[in-house]
């Protein structure tokens, strides 16, 4: 018995210095954990506040980033105008005013002509072809590489699918019929509609419908049809045309303030990228899902007249496109290069889509 006894004390003693030393042993990490930093950061949009899709792909990336990092990062989001203007996002992410911000980049073309390459293009790549430049042919790189000049780090966001080519209170016969047109269009859209002989416009999206109505501008072109029966247009004006052929799948953006993101720890920095990468599919699906919906409700509930551009009139502004483009790049070292490395992906990507893409969507008319 007290043979017995002596070592089941023993055991018990060395239990307890086991139990001991686990004990001690976490209490590091549980420390760790207790202080993590915990973030509080603003981002600000070029949407109105909770705009659908646009709007709430920024409202999904601050939900989403919370969730995933269980709180230890949480962002607060301003629509246009809340907290800077609309077009001031930009500056305020790179200033640091802000942390991030939403958008889409062709509207710093004043910033330099290359951001526009990161939105959309002009007859160029589809949302399957800037989703497959940007994540993985290179694209992505040369953004980062442009934006640190700014102090910015972006991300792909979301993706409106080909658009429509938007709103006009007079039919488009010919290319003379764009002469003079005082249209809201930004980007690089915008620059061949002025070779067209047109007056290209960049406002808000807020302010379009009431300019529009006003007669402030003559046409608009926006997103699709979803969107489009959102803002109101068909009570502005009589034609809705396509295809967007300025817009043939245009990407938006999150910016971060690249010191902010840098000096966070790299799990918080790959729940953004992750955010944002998830609201690139779940805003491509949206469209796609309620496009032709709201199509039909504007042609059978308001009349809406959709036409299609003549096959002539694409065709020049199309020569117009590449003008534009190759005296763009010939200004600038930097924007050639982007410019080189965008249409030598587009020409793999089109060869492919000619036997992949292509021939699969003629099947529809056997």
């Amino acid at each position: 018995m007290t043979m017995n006894r002596r070592k089941f004390v023993k055991k018990v003693g060395v239990g307890a210095v086991a139990v001991g030393a686990a004990g001690l042993a976490l209490k590091p990490k549980r420390a760790r954990a207790a202080k993590a930093k915990t973030y509080n950061w603003k981002m600000v949009t070029t949407w109105p506040p909770h705009f659908p899709v646009l709007g709430e792909s920024a409202d999904f990336i601050a939900k989403w980033v919370e969730e995933m990092s269980d709180g230890q990062l949480k962002i607060s989001v301003y629509g246009g105008g809340e907290l800077v203007p609309p077009l001031g996002v930009f500056d305020a992410v790179s200033s640091g005013t802000v942390e991030m911000g939403h958008g889409a980049s062709y509207y710093w073309a004043g910033k330099h002509a290359a951001t526009q390459f990161f939105a959309a293009v002009p007859f160029g790549l589809n949302a399957q072809g800037m989703n497959a430049w940007v994540m993985a042919g290179g694209g992505q790189e040369l953004w980062d590489e442009l934006y640190a000049r700014f102090n910015l780090k972006g991300f792909s966001a979301g993706n409106t699918g080909v658009q429509m080519g938007g709103w006009f209170n007079k039919k488009i016969n010919s290319i003379d019929d764009l002469k003079g047109l005082k249209m809201r269009i930004p980007g690089l859209g915008g620059k061949v509609l002025a070779k067209a002989g047109g007056n290209a416009i960049l406002v808000a999206g807020g302010e379009i419908y009431t300019n529009l109505d006003r007669g402030v501008i003559d046409a608009t072109e926006w997103v699709g049809p979803y969107h489009d029966y959102k803002m109101g247009f068909y009570k502005a004006a009589k034609y809705y045309y396509s295809p967007g052929w300025h817009e043939p799948g245009t990407t938006l953006e999150c910016m971060v303030n690249k010191q902010k993101y840098d000096a966070l720890p790299k799990n918080l920095q790959a729940i953004i990228e992750t955010a944002c990468a998830r609201s690139t599919i779940w805003a491509l699906s949206t469209f796609e899902a309620l496009n032709e919906q709201y199509l039909q409700k504007l042609v059978n509930e308001h009349h809406v007249q959709v036409l299609t551009f003549p096959d002539d009139v694409l065709a020049k502004l199309k020569v117009l496109t590449n003008e534009v483009l190759t005296e763009m790049a010939a200004k600038d070292p930097f924007t050639k290069k982007v410019y080189d490395a965008y249409m030598a992906f587009k020409k793999n990507h089109d060869a492919w889509n000619v036997i992949s893409e292509e021939r699969y969507a003629k099947l529809k008319h056997l």
